[in-house]
Order: structure tokens, then C-alpha cells, then sequence
């Protein structure tokens, strides 16, 4: 069922079952106007429909200026020994509580993990450069290791060329 209201003509969309055959009240959500609405089929003929309202706008009163209150300032700190002993009965002594030597092991001090990537691969450039700077020199005295270092080495220049290539495409 579709109402319309007396007052603005705003229409509303309301399912027939909400209206009951000897009418109900209801209530216009745009401008408040009430009235009493039947049913389509069952409308009372000798049902009169109020004349809309006139709509008084409300004045408001112009509010009065607060005068700025002057706060006193506090004879004691909240936060002072002497005030949270009175009022909560806590007792604080000025002296720092020593740290043990199981508090001072428990401290964690960490170097971060950028900082540590920036040491391991200053590491690793370093140990690579050695190794291929006395290269010749571990040869000589390790023939064994000949294999290995080349295979190192050639792995070096794969990873390499994979970031050069990551960077340039």
C-alpha cells in the first residue's frame, strides 16, 4: 500500500497487513504529521482528515557567556610520594631498585636485521675477495681444493648475473 502524507505529500511504501481494518496511526518520517489510515478497500466515509499543522519554528535562545572560571593551582602534585602516600596509602622510596644479574642477562640487545644483512654480505664480499686473491696460493698447498673454488666461484658469478639481470629488467 502507498500512503501519502496530508501535510508534504511525501509518499511511503507500507505492506497491506500493517494497516488493520478499523485504521491505525501513523506517522510521516519527512515531517511528522500524524493521521489515521484505513485500509484501501474499507475507508470510513464519515472519516475527516485533519488539516496539516502549521509549523512554528523554534527559536533559540541566545546561551549566556560562561564567565572563565580561575582554577587554583594544586598545593601538591598528584603524582608527588607525599600526596599518593596520604591518599592511596602507596609508599614509594626515592632510591632506584638495583637491577640483578638475572635482569641484566635477560636485556636483549639486538643489532637489527638490516644492520645484520649489511654485516653478512660485507662478510661474505670479503671472504670471497680473499679466497680469489690467494686462490692460486690454497692450490698450491691443497691441490684438492682446485674443484671446490672454481665451483664457488662460479656460483658466485651466477648469482651475479641473476640480480644484474633482476636490476635490468
Amino acid at each position: 500500500m502507498i500512503l501519502t502524507c496530508n501535510a508534504c505529500n511525501k509518499k511511503f511504501v507500507v505492506p497491506d497487513s500493517a494497516i488493520i481494518a478499523t485504521g491505525r496511526m501513523v506517522q510521516c518520517g519527512s515531517c511528522g504529521n500524524k493521521w489515521r489510515q484505513f485500509p484501501e478497500n474499507k475507508v470510513k466515509k464519515t472519516f475527516v482528515s485533519p488539516k496539516p499543522k502549521a509549523f512554528k519554528q523554534k527559536i533559540e535562545k541566545p546561551k549566556k557567556a560562561k564567565k572563565p572560571s580561575i582554577k587554583k593551582p594544586r598545593e601538591i602534585s598528584l603524582y608527588s610520594p607525599e600526596y599518593l602516600a596520604k591518599k592511596h596509602g602507596i609508599k614509594i622510596n626515592e632510591l632506584k631498585p638495583q637491577k640483578t644479574v638475572k635482569q641484566i642477562k635477560k636485556t636483549n640487545i639486538s643489532f637489527g636485521f638490516f644492520n645484520t644483512l649489511i654485516l653478512f654480505t660485507i662478510l661474505f664480499i670479503s671472504i670471497s675477495r680473499i679466497l680469489y686473491f690467494s686462490q692460486s696460493f690454497i692450490v698450491n698447498i691443497f691441490p684438492l681444493t682446485e674443484f671446490y673454488l672454481d665451483y664457488f666461484f662460479e656460483s658466485v658469478r651466477n648469482i651475479f648475473e641473476v640480480w644484474k639481470n633482476l636490476i635490468t629488467y
